[in-house]
């Protein structure tokens, strides 16, 4: 084969499938659908349900903590006992359904119980828990390159079959920046739209896109099921008039059927049965928490047996409860920066600027940066080094959390500043709202290299059979986090509580709160996990992934 030709064969690999674009054009339309809901939701329960910033801040971080703990779960139960396909499959459409629901709220609102509002939202946490590790893993499967399948026989023939380990990791690295470049552009688009709608042309109206449009997403991913990976088939039945197994109503009724017997999941696959109908069947297994026996590359790590999924989780979790403080001080702009905001001049002329939009500001630093990565600062890294491969998954985390203290010292500064500016003037709270971009923008690059980091690290410490169980751990830090955040909150409240003035800190009378010394307080834990982590560094640096 000539090099030409061995050259355009290399360059054809590494074009994503169209199955893998469509993938990530649904998880950024996740992410607007979920941040056009979220990000305002801070003051919709302030200045609408008539909640006090306190109880409206610790329902949001706790909401988020159920969000983002419960793809743990339904990641293990994707990876044990169902598929990812299914998984989607339930997930996306109790989504929407609670999507619609919190929609029906607003619209009914003077008529609900305040209670009542949290079904909706709790809804959209079981479907966001189920969706979001089982589609970007699934994602990942539609790239075709066979090393994910643990067994070469398992590799369907193709391109990825005759790609070289480089080359596959070329291809599994675009595919996972492309993945983040759709994330960010999503919750760009969430944040600075819906915000506006929400705040000057309604709630109901600035609910009811996020939710059309997310159906109208999960209804693309069900038409487009003959594309998926495991639902192709090599040829054609014979029998014409007997329906396809790969058509998106059987496999559409073999989920829902199997999710309700809790038994089989049968997706047309590689395999045939008599009939000439490709199937696969994945069956219940009296271990699911194990790694797959059967793949010997991932049974025998260093000649000894594979851990089982309780181990691998536990000789994480160090590196995993000193990240729980990055993840709380990334709740603060969905939360009390937005708070904040709204007691600034947040008018510019006769446009008023929705608090919630400076969430933007974090996604446009982090669509900015990731370029910018690996052209730019991982060759500054290397000039002042003297390496070559610029700085370590490990060192990229601890990056972002020092960048994460510094950016709550800054908080902490100009919430103090805004302090002196509303006592010394009549109208109270009028420094500009702009103000608040510095740690923003701070929070933005600490994100490019702490989370980027955090799922390179916990998609590489597992083994390949269980990269979703991997992308569930990521995920679940922010969820024990909103809970933790919840804590901290209650009892900071209790803590500094004085007569007239029961909620301390987080009083709603703007002369009286005193979040800047929460921000203090937050500043001064990152450092004492920065601490921790540096030490643990030593255990995890130079550690092989489990996966590898």
């Amino acid at each position: 084969m000539s090099p030409e030709k061995t050259m355009t064969n290399t360059k054809a690999t590494i074009r994503l499938s169209r199955p893998c674009v469509l993938i990530i054009v649904m998880a950024g339309v996740e992410r607007f659908s979920n941040k056009g809901m979220g990000s305002n939701l801070v003051t919709y329960l302030t200045n609408v349900v008539g909640m006090s910033t306190a109880a409206a801040a610790k329902s949001v971080v706790t909401w988020n903590g159920v969000s983002f703990m419960l793809p743990l779960l339904s990641a293990i139960l994707a990876d044990s006992y169902w598929d990812r396909y299914s998984t989607i499959a339930a997930s996306s459409l109790l989504y929407v359904f609670g999507m619609a629901a919190l929609t029906g709220w607003a619209l009914l609102r003077t008529r609900m119980p305040r209670a009542t509002l949290y079904i909706p939202l709790y809804l959209m946490s079981i479907g966001q828990g189920g969706y979001q590790p089982s589609l970007q893993a699934f994602g990942a499967d539609q790239l075709g390159i066979g090393d994910d399948d643990g067994d070469a026989e398992a590799a369907e023939p193709g391109p990825g079959s005759a790609m070289t380990a480089e080359e596959k990791g070329k291809v599994k690295s675009k595919f996972f920046q492309w993945w983040y470049f759709g994330l960010c552009s999503g919750s760009l688009l969430g944040n600075s739209t819906m915000s506006y709608v929400q705040d000057n042309l309604g709630w109901v109206l600035g609910f009811s896109i996020p939710s059309g449009v997310m159906a109208l997403s999960v209804a693309a991913f069900f038409c487009c099921t003959p594309l998926y990976r495991q639902a192709q088939t090599k040829t054609q039945p014979k029998d014409a008039g007997r329906p396809s197994s790969s058509s998106p109503n059987t496999i559409f009724n073999k989920v829902f059927k199997s999710i309700l017997a809790g038994g089989k999941i049968s997706l047309p696959s590689r395999e045939r049965d008599d009939n000439g109908h490709a199937i696969s069947e994945l069956e219940l297994q009296e271990e699911p928490l194990k790694a797959e026996q059967s793949d010997k590359k991932e049974t025998q790590i260093n000649g000894a047996a594979a851990p089982s999924v309780a181990r691998i989780i536990l000789g994480l979790l160090p590196i995993w409860a000193v990240l729980l403080v990055f993840a709380l001080i990334f709740q603060q702009p969905m939360t009390f920066f937005t708070k904040q905001g709204m007691l600034m001049n947040h008018r510019i002329g006769v446009f008023v600027v929705p608090p919630a939009m400076l969430q933007s500001s974090i996604t446009v630093t982090i669509i900015l940066l990731v370029p910018m990565y690996d052209r730019v600062i991982v060759p500054l890294i290397n000039a002042v080094t003297g390496g070559t491969d610029g700085i370590t998954v490990l060192q990229r985390m601890g990056v972002g959390m020092v960048l994460s203290s510094v950016a709550m010292v800054i908080a902490a500064l100009v919430e103090a500043w805004r302090l002196r500016v509303a006592a010394a003037g009549p109208g109270g709270g009028r420094l500009g709202i702009f103000w608040l971009l510095p740690q923003y923008v701070l929070l933005g690059v600490s994100d490019v290299f702490t989370v980027v980091g955090m799922q390179e690290f916990f998609y590489t410490q597992v083994p390949a059979s269980m990269r979703t169980i991997g992308i569930g751990l990521y995920l679940s830090v922010y969820g024990v986090a909103g809970f933790l955040g919840a804590f901290i909150i209650t009892a900071l409240e209790m803590a500094t509580a004085t007569p007239g003035n029961h909620l301390g800190w987080f009083s709603d009378d703007p002369r009286h709160s005193r979040l800047d010394n929460f921000y203090w307080f937050l500043a001064v834990l990152c450092s004492i996990s920065f601490a921790v982590f540096l030490q643990l560094c030593r255990y995890y640096n130079g550690k092989p992934a489990s996966g590898t």
